[in-house]
């Protein structure tokens, strides 16, 4: 046939379906009458010829289904008869119709949501050209932590490597910025001239650093991001007039990178490294690395190559120690960005996915009851000569049309899910901005919802059609609509259910109490009534032009003690619980001032006696820092109007550091050098012990810290702390306009420490969250499930009660029987459940604090509640089934 005949005839048994389908009726009528008349014309008699015709035939309606099948686009129409069929049983039982949509919408949309974070989050690629050979570039120390890279060490890796076309290296910070529309806090990162290339990046106006940038003494350089080209330069395409003064420098700006690109995250300037020279000790690590792999290099061979060129820098170093790389690893960039959020986001992945099964099982126990009622439609329907396949097909569409419903409705929800998501996620959360309903995620749920539509589907099908379908217009006749096979089934899906949802709610409450674990702990300091101030003057290393600023900051600490309702105020170099914790380590020596080396060469002799080193926090300081959040003194003093900038310098330690370096000894009045952290090579005389505090988090234990005078070793970027009775808005208007009259160029950034606090418990209580919430709509549809199917049990048995009852039953013992069935199938789910949740928490150990994952309290209360819930569920059909009227009942239908 040729080809527009074959479109013409699709098109026209497509939408011209009834004219068709009267053409055909006609004809197989005038067909009959002609055998008819061929038999009377034969010598039969009419009702014979009638009767012979309609045997030869066949059936009239048999014949026209066969016509129907052979016809061009036959299966689209009767895809569209199921379609309309389907839509006619869903529209018979409104309110369970309702409630399964509903069911599989929240499902649905609650996994398209959490889907949405771990695909922007973990599975996403980096918006790069050929983003999956960026590696991340790291030390790894004497103890198998990454760490970052010491300039000699990075010129080793980026010198002899074989792997890698290009490597960089970076570190980022926040400094105040002048010289554009208003002094900002802005995010740099010091880069060297390769790292556009490591990412494939060109500038978009202006040009990239090269070489001479970044030579000692070469004139300052910036890169600008196309965002703060816009907002605070005014867009020029000449850039020859551009410059920012950064740290007391000023820049000229080269270039305008592209819109989007922001690495470091939230990086908005980038300036050469190594202006100043490079620091040539091995054990100094201050930068990120980053490279490119050429083409043909995997990650296996690179990881060998930069582990080989480690542990040769670790064999010939003169700088043997802790400090001192033992290795080095090489990791995809992604998932070195990654890597701390990665387990909890599959944990809520895996935890949403536990949801939709319970949302599922609700839903399949539904339509088994529905499926079951229909038995007498399905055995006339096989009877009329419906093939079983065609029965499954039905099924079939009509959970697709649920299921499409509950899809879009969940897609819905879904958008609104992301917004929630990203109002709720933790600060540190990295790539929060690549989150969203993309296409990917679109195609995501459409694949959920065909697999969802397909079980629910089979499923109901399989048990609809299952056995002899003749016998169901014997149990039809008899008025029993359902089997005892459905019923089972029943009670297994909600044993199913039980089990799952103790697993979701057994680890949202382990994860409950290890946050109130955490509350519980005493951090050591303060945390109301305090409002922080960032301050970042211009990095300086002239010892005068330090000392200049230790005064600029006494001068800002007396004004802000001026303020009304302000009480103390201090200073701190590392605010605690701020991003994890902000404090340099490092290693100390203990000498007396007749050991001081007259040459820096005269430390090397010494660091290697480990009798001398110690191990601790280095955190500059003010006295009222310890009087603004409450630390207490353990023993000493803290630091006095005596401690100036030229007398000796003195240092308070922690009671840990105490403890562990001096555990037999009183430490104070012993001296100890830590110039490396800050240059300066004066002894320090310990004067004081204070609390430990839990400067990383709550749940990670306080580390021993050394703490300097701000006012003999300035920092030039601290963290003004005031205790304050006042507003809060009233303090940080009069704070940052005292500032502004020191210093106009200096911006600053306010928060309550209370912000802090909270922010540092963001993961935990995002986790909670969301678990809680899964955990508590499992067990709504748990209880939900239970109810129906006993409600169902109850409602097929109601003869059976009526019985039981006209022969002297009491309403009591209905009430067991029936509590009885329902608490066999609730604890053969909770004992399924204990099992799945002592395998399956396991995986969750490094979310949890003070509490295991078999947590005995915990365990037990879930699986009470889950009882006592279910039981509950149980109880209000047995009620109804206890008050049956044996006379209704034995006319029950």
């Amino acid at each position: 046939m040729p080809l527009f005949a074959k479109v013409q005839g699709f098109l026209r048994n497509l939408f011209l379906s009834r004219r068709v389908d009267a053409d055909l009726d006609q004809e197989v009528h005038a067909h009959l009458e002609l055998l008819i008349a061929e038999n009377i014309r034969a010598g039969m008699p009419p009702h014979e010829a009638q009767r012979a015709a309609h045997m030869e035939l066949g059936g009239i309606e048999q014949v026209k289904e066969q016509v129907r099948e052979q016809r061009l686009g036959n299966w689209l129409h009767s895809v569209f008869s199921d379609c309309r069929y389907g839509l006619r049983q869903l529209r018979k039982n409104p309110g369970a119709t309702a409630v399964m949509a509903l069911t599989l919408a929240l499902a649905i949309g609650a996994t398209t949501a959490i889907f949405s974070v771990v695909y922007g989050v973990l599975l996403r690629p980096l918006p790069y050209a050929d983003s999956s050979r960026i590696m991340a570039v790291f030390e790894v120390n004497s103890k198998g932590g990454w760490s970052h890279l010491a300039d000699p060490n990075f010129d080793d890796f980026r010198d002899q490597n074989r792997s890698f076309q290009t490597i960089a290296k970076y570190n980022d910070y926040v400094v105040s910025v002048s010289g554009a529309s208003q002094p900002t806090r802005t995010a740099v990162a010091h880069v060297s001239p390769d790292f556009l290339k490591v990412f494939g990046i060109q500038p978009i106006a202006g040009r990239d650093f090269d070489a001479s940038d970044a030579k000692k003494g070469a004139g300052p350089t910036v890169l600008v991001s196309y965002v703060y080209w816009r907002q605070h330069l005014g867009s020029p395409r000449d850039l020859s007039q551009s410059h920012l003064k950064i740290d007391g420098a000023v820049y000229s700006v080269i270039g305008v990178l592209p819109d989007g690109f922001r690495f470091p995250a939230d990086v908005e300037l980038w300036m050469p490294t190594d202006l100043e020279g490079e620091n040539k000790s091995r054990t100094a690590h201050n930068y990120f690395a980053v490279g490119r792999l050429r083409d043909g290099v995997g990650v296996e061979q690179a990881n060998r190559d930069i582990s080989a060129i480690a542990r040769r820098i670790h064999d010939t170093s003169s700088e043997q120690g802790d400090y001192l790389l033992k290795d080095g690893i090489v990791v995809p960039l992604q998932q070195s960005i990654t890597r701390k959020v990665r387990s909890p986001l599959l944990l809520l992945f895996g935890a949403v996915g536990f949801l939709l099964l319970v949302a599922c099982a609700n839903v399949a126990n539904l339509l088994l009851a529905q499926s079951s009622v229909r038995a007498r439609e399905l055995a006339i329907r096989s009877a009329l000569g419906a093939a079983r396949g065609r029965l499954v097909r039905q099924f079939l569409t009509e959970a697709f049309l649920l299921t499409l419903a509950g899809g879009g409705l969940g897609v819905l929800g879904a958008f609104w899910g992301v917004a929630g998501l990203i109002s709720l996620a933790p600060q540190n959360l990295p790539r929060l901005d690549s989150v969203s309903i993309s296409i990917p995620v679109l195609v995501f749920a459409l694949l959920l919802s065909t697999a969802v539509a397909a079980g629910l589907g089979v499923f109901t099908a399989a048990r609809a059609t299952s056995g002899d379908l003749r016998e169901g217009l014997l149990e039809g006749g008899r008025g029993q609509a359902g089997s005892q096979g459905s019923q089972r089934v029943g009670r297994v899906i909600v044993a199913a259910q039980i089990a799952i949802t103790m697993v979701l709610v057994v680890g949202a409450g382990l994860l409950g109490r290890s946050l109130m674990k955490v509350l519980d702990v005493n951090p050591g300091f303060r945390v109301d009534q305090i409002v922080t101030m960032d301050v970042s003057l211009p990095w300086v290393e002239d010892p005068k032009a330090k000392v200049a600023q230790g005064i600029f900051f006494s001068r800002l600490i007396d004004r802000l003690k001026q303020i009304p309702g302000v009480r103390k105020v201090g200073a701190t170099s590392g605010l605690p619980l701020e991003d994890g914790g902000s404090l340099p380590d490092g290693m100390f020596l203990l000498m007396t001032q007749n050991e001081v080396p007259k040459t820096p060469d005269g430390f090397g002799p010494l660091m290697q006696q480990k009798e001398r080193l110690g191990n601790a926090d280095f955190c500059v300081a003010s006295d009222g820092y310890f009087q603004v959040l409450g630390i207490p003194l353990i023993r000493g003093r803290i630091f006095d109007e005596h401690d100036g900038a030229d007398s000796p310098h003195v240092a308070v330690i922690s009671e840990s550091l105490a403890r562990d370096r001096w555990p037999k000894q009183d430490p104070i009045g012993h001296t100890i050098e830590f110039g490396n952290m800050d240059g300066d090579l004066r002894l320090l005389t310990i004067v004081g012990i204070v609390g430990d505090i839990h400067e990383y988090g709550l749940d990670a234990p306080p580390r021993p810290t050394v703490y300097v005078n701000l006012f003999q070793r300035p920092r030039s970027a601290v963290t003004l702390t005031m205790l304050s009775d006042a507003d809060t808005r009233s303090v940080t208007a009069a704070a940052r306009g005292i500032l502004q009259d020191l210093d106009p160029e200096i911006p600053a950034k306010f928060r309550t420490f209370s912000e802090v606090y909270s922010a540092s418990l963001g993961s935990r209580k995002f986790n909670v969250i969301l678990i809680g919430f899964f955990g508590i709509t499992a067990l709504l549809l748990a209880t939900a499930g239970v109810f129906g199917v006993m409600a169902y049990s109850v409602s097929r048995r109601t003869r059976e009660i009526g019985v039981r009852v006209a022969l002297g039953a009491a309403s009591g013992e209905v009430l067991r029987m029936i509590l009885s069935q329902g608490l066999r199938t609730i604890l053969i789910g909770v004992a399924i459940g204990i099992a799945g949740s002592l395998a399956l928490t396991r995986t969750m150990e490094s979310l949890l604090f003070g509490v295991t994952s078999t947590d005995p309290l915990t365990f037990v209360a879930v699986t009470l509640l889950l009882v006592g819930a279910a039981l509950l569920a149980c109880y209000i059909p047995a009620r109804r089934a206890a008050r049956v009227d044996p006379i209704v009942a034995l006319r029950y239908e």
